[in-house]
Order: C-alpha cells, then sequence, then structure tokens
C-alpha cells in the first residue's frame, strides 16, 4: 500500500512536469508562429503585384542561383574535409577544429568584412585583372554565401560521419577495398540522409544570407539584389508592404524545400515496406476470392501481376 501511494507520488509529478514542459512548448510555437501569421497577414494583399514584379523576380532568380551555387562548392568542399576531420590524422586537426567553431561564432557581417579587404588587396585586383571581378558583383554574392555556409556544412557532415561505426570500413579495407571505395561505397550510402539534409540547410541558408552580402557586394538593384536585399530596400523606402510580400515568396521557397528534402529524406527501406504491405493486401485478397464456392469449384481471378510469370 505504502509502495502505491509513492508510485502515484512520482506519477503526479512526472505529470506536472509534463504539464509544465507542455506549457512551454505551446508559448515558443506561439511566439514561432506568430512570425509566419504576420507575413502571412501582411503579404497577402500585395502578392500578385510583388510577384509579377520584374525587380522581385530579378532577386528571386539570383538567389537561387547564387545559393545552388554556392551549396554545390560546400558539398564539394564539406564531404571530404569532414572525412579528413573525422577520419585521418590530419595535421593540426584540433587547431582546424577550432577554426571552424570560431567562424560559426563571428557575426556574417564580420565575416564579409573580412572577404572584402581579403578581395580589395592586391590579391582580389589580379582576380579582377583575370576577369574575375567580386567586390559589387554578383560573383561576390556566392563567395559571401561560401564563407557563411562551409563551416556549417563541414560541422554538419562530420556530426554525420563521427556518428558512423568505424567496424563496416575495418571489415571492408581488410577484404582489400581502398579508402575511396570504402567511402564511396560505405560511407556514403550511410551517409545519404544526412548529406540530403545537410545540403537543403545550406541550400536555405544561402537564400537568407543578407549580412556577409550586403559587406561586400552591397545591395544594387537589378545587380546585387538578393530577396532578403529586395526586403532590405523595400523597407528602406518605406514600402513595408511589399517587403512582406517579398518575404512571403520566401516563406513559399522554404515550404517547397522543406517539402522536397521530406520526400528526398525518406528512408530507402520505406518503399520496400509499403511494397510489402501491397503484397500482403493482394495476398489477401487473393486468398479470398480462391476461396471454395457451394459448388466446390474454386475460383482464381486474373491478374495481370500473376499473367506470364
Amino acid at each position: 500500500m505504502k509502495t502505491d501511494n509513492v508510485r502515484q507520488k512520482h506519477g503526479c509529478r512526472r505529470d506536472a512536469f509534463s504539464v509544465l514542459t507542455i506549457a512551454i512548448a505551446t508559448v515558443a510555437f506561439l511566439f514561432i508562429g506568430s512570425a509566419i501569421v504576420a507575413i502571412l497577414a501582411g503579404g497577402v494583399a500585395h502578392f500578385h503585384e510583388v510577384a509579377a514584379s520584374a525587380e522581385v523576380l530579378f532577386s528571386l532568380r539570383l538567389s537561387i542561383v547564387t545559393s545552388t551555387i554556392s551549396t554545390a562548392v560546400c558539398l564539394a568542399l564539406a564531404l571530404p574535409t569532414a572525412y579528413a576531420l573525422s577520419r585521418t590524422n590530419m595535421p593540426f586537426k584540433r587547431l582546424a577544429g577550432i577554426l571552424m567553431e570560431l567562424t560559426l561564432s563571428l557575426p556574417y557581417i564580420l565575416l564579409g568584412f573580412a572577404l572584402l579587404l581579403i578581395f580589395s588587396s592586391p590579391f582580389g585586383k589580379t582576380l579582377r585583372d583575370i576577369g574575375l571581378a567580386v567586390v559589387f558583383q554578383p560573383a561576390g554574392i556566392v563567395f559571401a554565401q561560401l564563407i557563411v555556409n562551409l563551416p556549417f556544412a563541414i560541422r554538419m557532415m562530420r556530426t554525420a560521419l563521427d556518428g558512423i561505426s568505424p567496424r563496416m570500413e575495418f571489415v571492408a579495407k581488410t577484404l582489400g577495398a581502398s579508402s575511396g571505395q570504402v567511402f564511396h561505397s560505405i560511407i556514403l550510402p550511410i551517409s545519404r540522409n544526412s548529406v540530403i539534409s545537410c545540403a537543403v540547410l545550406t541550400w536555405a541558408r544561402g537564400m537568407g544570407e543578407f549580412g556577409a552580402t550586403l559587406m561586400l557586394v552591397g545591395v544594387t538593384r537589378m545587380k546585387t539584389e538578393t530577396l532578403p536585399g529586395s526586403i532590405y530596400l523595400s523597407i528602406s523606402t518605406g514600402n513595408n508592404d511589399v517587403a512582406m510580400a517579398t518575404a512571403m515568396i520566401m516563406l513559399i521557397v522554404s515550404a517547397i524545400t522543406l517539402v522536397v528534402a521530406n520526400a528526398l529524406n525518406r528512408p530507402v527501406g520505406a518503399a520496400r515496406v509499403d511494397d510489402t504491405k501491397g503484397a500482403r493486401r493482394r495476398r489477401r485478397r487473393r486468398d479470398a476470392s480462391t476461396s471454395v464456392p457451394e459448388s466446390g469449384v474454386a475460383q482464381v481471378p486474373f491478374e495481370e501481376e500473376s499473367y506470364g510469370r
């Protein structure tokens, strides 16, 4: 009896704590949701007007193109870098990790200022002379997104690789597989969902990057104007309704990105499970239809799938 009373007391405490966490979570989600509601409420009225604007369409195309390019470069650099940090005796590995964490903690506008100093130096002038102008040019948007997203992508991929047990890699190498073959045939398939998530998040962060871009290339209408830059210009000129409608476009793009990410992140075995369930349902229907009726003659239905087997 005493034990039951103790259990009831502990159960009440757990329930009270659960209620408290639910209340806090509700407040957090209301706060987050209020931002979405504010964008939708302020942008619906002018959405059609903004969606047909040549300036906004230019900024949308520029954001998509630069984010796609910077994401591709990020993945091309992040995957081998994460492998080197996770699986090799890379020199100065601890220093590289500190450098990456430090870059993640710096304000984006400061990273843009650092790029501005680099590309305004004689090195940057040499690049400009050979045809690669960066400062106040659309190409600089890619570099701004890259300096912001590359440490994030490396950290995300390294976390994914650290979560993979090295046992299968060891077995594969003992059977004669090279490090490159192990990376291609074992590590990449296992970390498939992490790579997809990294690509999607990096692309979305590139679409919304503004601080480093503002410092390196500025916001010039119809030249270096990305979607966040378009919102900034609209707010600067007092067109808050247009800014909210443009923000609504970013919200729609983010929603589409989320849907695509969830579709691509579907586990490989999920399709097999669905096929198995479908096969079981067909088998049950087949068994039910082939049951012997009162006449004693079994009725076997014709199915296209079984025909010709």
